[in-house]
């Protein structure tokens, strides 16, 4: 256990850097790029921040497509599985764990059993969890979780047989060295509880930020920004001169210009004087820089071009608005392909705990909501004319409109009950 343990500890302390960036970047909160020492010293600290936090944009509009609406065991709904997912406020927060596997590459699901015996399901940060896997199989065969508290440093080490909590009497503890074991349990489930939701679409990589080709971009374009925010201030407003004027001198016989700044009427004893202004900055060139740059923002990340503010190009109706998200949609389903394994092993391991089945013999799918955007008029109107044909049942023609598994049950209950009472009336009318 000691090498096992100090390997994790490795692993969950080697990206801490990488994270910290990434954390600025999703915050917009990251230094000026490309800007070279001469003007950031002349800028002082005329501005606190210039950003345009377009990486933030690019995570939440992929998150905000990545909504589960049910699970299916064996080919058909589970109702109670779901009712552990509701009740473990996964419905909101499985949206955190989404984002946080977009902005850092990876985030983790930790599943266990509470009190009652029923499935308790936490979501992770990579800045606390790290996992070793199985070079043959790719699945994890260990995993540890590592907080800190005012005083101490806490770990839990998941084991397939075993879990083992462990705990510091210092803040940092980093080696096996450094802790005491408190506690042992027995795994029954015969898995380390504990899933990863990678954002990877290659084998080897450790998952990837979906703000990681945007950051050079989005430099370059904050750079711009800053330029004509400097040339708005400096150049922008017209330049004054004035020739024939008698300069004046203050103490030190330095020159001093005779009109001051704030004067709005300037005199001139000299016929000979003359008064102008030297032509302000034309900031086109900027706007034309923005839209280049904008463009290739556009094309790395798939947002289109009403999300980044070209509105220009905005869409005019609904059938162009989903035309121009087609490539959001495409990168958003592929999303699903790449966590929908991670949270089926979720749905294995909550099954699990409740029947004490082994997770890795039970069929588990899980439906996601459409990634397009669509209009409610045309799919409501196929849908029902499908159902009207018979080819479709209720149940099935309410998941295609995005219904969730507890609100086509709602729905069919509600139904239910209105057929009765229509039933009791009819049964009254004819006794009468």
């Amino acid at each position: 256990m000691n090498d096992l343990l100090n390997t994790l500890f490795q692993k969950l302390d080697a990206p801490a850097a990488r994270y910290s960036e990434l954390d600025k970047y999703y915050a917009g909160e990251q230094a000026l790029a490309f800007l070279a020492p001469e003007a950031r010293a002349a800028l002082g600290t005329r501005f606190g921040r210039m950003c345009s936090n377009i990486p933030r944009l690019a995570v939440t509009a992929l998150a905000e497509r990545l909504r589960i609406i049910g699970f299916l065991q064996a080919g058909a709904p589970d109702p109670q599985l779901w009712q552990d997912w509701i009740r473990n406020d996964l419905d909101q927060l499985g949206a955190v764990a989404h984002r946080e596997a977009l902005t850092l590459g990876t985030s983790y699901v930790i599943v266990w059993a509470n009190a009652a015996g029923a499935p308790q399901v936490t979501v992770e940060s990579a800045r606390q969890v790290a996992v070793v896997r199985d070079p043959g199989t790719r699945r994890i065969v260990a995993a540890v979780k590592r907080w800190e508290t005012a005083k101490t440093t806490e770990a839990v080490l998941y084991e397939a047989d075993r879990i083992t909590r462990l705990s510091a009497n210092s803040v940092g503890a980093a080696t096996f060295g450094q802790f005491e074991t408190l506690e042992v349990l027995d795994n029954p489930l015969g898995v380390p509880p504990v899933v990863e939701l990678q954002n990877s679409d290659r084998l080897l990589d450790n998952g990837v930020s979906e703000m990681a080709d945007l950051i050079p971009l989005v430099d370059a374009l904050n750079k711009l920004l800053a330029d004509m925010m400097v040339a708005s201030e400096y150049f922008a407003r017209p330049r004054r001169w004035a020739s024939g004027l008698e300069l004046g001198e203050d103490e030190d016989g330095n020159a001093v210009n005779p009109i001051a700044e704030d004067h709005r009427m300037m005199v001139n004893e000299s016929p000979e004087g003359k008064f102008g202004q030297l032509p302000p900055a034309d900031l086109a060139a900027y706007e034309a820089s923005v839209r280049v740059l904008l463009g290739q923002i556009m094309a790395v990340s798939g947002l289109p071009a009403h999300y980044v503010g070209a509105l220009t190009n905005a869409p005019t109706s609904a059938d162009s608005m989903r035309a121009a998200e087609a490539s959001l949609a495409a990168r958003a389903a592929a999303r699903q392909s790449q966590f929908g394994r991670g949270w089926e092993d979720v749905a294995r391991l909550m099954v699990a705990v409740r029947t004490g089945l082994d997770p890795l013999s039970l069929d588990v799918r899980i439906k996601w909501a459409d990634t397009t955007t669509r209009s409610v008029a045309q799919e409501a109107d196929a849908a029902v004319k499908l159902f009207a044909a018979g080819l479709l049942p209720a149940s099935t023609t309410l998941d295609r409109l995005g219904y969730s598994d507890d609100e086509i049950l709602a729905i069919r209950q509600a139904r239910r009950t209105e057929a009765l009472d229509m039933a009791g009336t009819d049964l009254k009318g004819l006794l009468a």
